[in-house]
């Protein structure tokens, strides 16, 4: 349907489909529930240890560490298993705070947290202002600002929870933001979580930091208590591009938390088949490593055809270096400088250019006129006709001169 609605607004990655869909065909037996040519189905498909296959937490934890460079190495029995990073999210949340009790999460921020983290939780969630005078950097004006603010409405602060990469950003956090927020959480007494399920597609300089390579930089002691109060969101549904096989991760280096959220996981369990095919996935080395460099070029290559296309209509981006879309500034096209000008402007996108993006505002942006673009769940040659609509569009209502 070359007149259809291009959906530009969900963030898959199904660049690299070819190459887990080519090991497939070479090791069949991992889908066929078979190990050394004898059926294991009746094995899987009995009750498991809610625990997780240990098979699969080990080749788990040895993939996020390979991600990061193998600067840090993780502990399997510190991991739990979750129905995706949706659930791991929320049980965080159960597990750290109490109904009427806050987390503090810097803005723009992914839309659904304001369903994920509260909706079930009671919790609520109280803004950190970041704005583009420093490309949405976290300061420690905003943390303070943030935290009296929730302190004014009798809110108790009991962590901030960041996306590092960036959704919506697509940028990565900074060694200072996130020695920054360390100094900030240990000086509260609260907790820090970092949702790093795009960790894998850091694409270009500068490169991926987690949260626990920092707090191994300070050498903070095991047993202190900053040490326990930091902790991990993973996922398989980004760097991989298996949303649908819904794995997700929590890392915690706290046991009462591991213990916790270990028995809430069983409202949201990975099936024992997944956990059997991916585990034969992610101990094969040899994709593994290819499967990381061959993503970040594939990304980095359609990032860039993304920025130029926009840039022939006269549209600039947030200078990204991760993640599946662009944070896009569409701030000169905008009738005034409101949010009811963005929406105004995002209805004409979509129902005019047929183009499903998402507005800054359903992103909590501060300022109007941002938009996210995702890039990797759609062919290059759908990109190209909805970078030629976009184009005509701006053309056509603002009198862009051509680029």
């Amino acid at each position: 349907n070359t007149n259809g609605i291009i959906q530009m607004g969900l963030a898959e990655n199904q660049l690299c489909f070819d190459l887990l869909e080519s090991w497939l065909a070479k090791n069949p037996e991992a889908a066929a529930f078979k190990k050394n040519g004898e059926s294991i189905f009746a094995e899987l498909a009995l009750f498991q240890d809610y625990h997780g296959l240990p098979a699969f937490k080990k080749a788990m934890v040895d993939f996020m560490a390979e991600i990061r460079g193998n600067k840090v190495t993780f502990d399997p029995n510190h991991l739990v298993l979750t129905a995706g990073a949706t659930s791991a999210n929320e049980t965080f949340i159960f597990c750290l705070a109490d109904p009427g009790e806050a987390v503090l999460i810097p803005t723009p921020y992914y839309p659904r947290f304001d369903r994920d983290l509260k909706w079930r939780t009671g919790v609520e969630i109280v803004p950190i202002h970041c704005t583009s005078s420093n490309g949405f950097q976290i300061t420690e004006t905003a943390l303070e600002e943030a935290y009296q603010e929730a302190e004014k409405r009798n809110l108790r602060v009991k962590g901030v929870l960041v996306t590092n990469p960036s959704n919506p950003l697509g940028t990565t956090m900074t060694r200072n933001e996130l020695y920054l927020l360390l100094s900030f959480v240990e000086d509260k007494g609260i907790h820090l979580i970092s949702d790093e399920i795009y960790s894998g597609t850091a694409f270009s300089s500068p490169s991926f930091i987690s949260v626990m390579e920092v707090l191994k930089d300070r050498n903070c002691d095991e047993n202190s208590e900053v040490w326990q109060r930091v902790h991990v969101v993973y996922s398989l549904s980004k760097d991989l591009g298996l949303p649908g096989f819904r794995v997700g991760a929590i890392y915690s280096n706290d046991d009462m938390v591991v213990a916790a959220a270990t028995k809430m996981s069983s409202f949201g369990l990975v099936s024992s088949q997944t956990q059997h095919l991916l585990s034969a996935m992610l101990s094969d080395k040899k994709l593994t490593k290819n499967y990381i460099a061959e993503n970040h070029k594939r990304l980095k290559q359609r990032q860039k055809k993304l920025v130029s296309g926009l840039q022939k209509s006269g549209i600039s981006c947030l200078n990204g270096n991760a993640g599946l879309f662009c944070w896009v500034d569409m701030r000169h096209l905008l009738r005034s400088n409101t949010f009811e000008a963005e929406m105004e402007l995002w209805k004409k996108i979509v129902y005019e250019v047929h183009l499903n993006i998402s507005p800054g505002s359903s992103c909590h942006c501060t300022e109007p006129g941002w938009f996210r673009v995702c890039f990797a769940n759609l062919p290059e040659r759908t990109l190209d006709l909805a970078m030629q609509r976009l184009k005509a569009f701006v053309g056509e209502y603002y009198n862009v001169p051509e680029v």
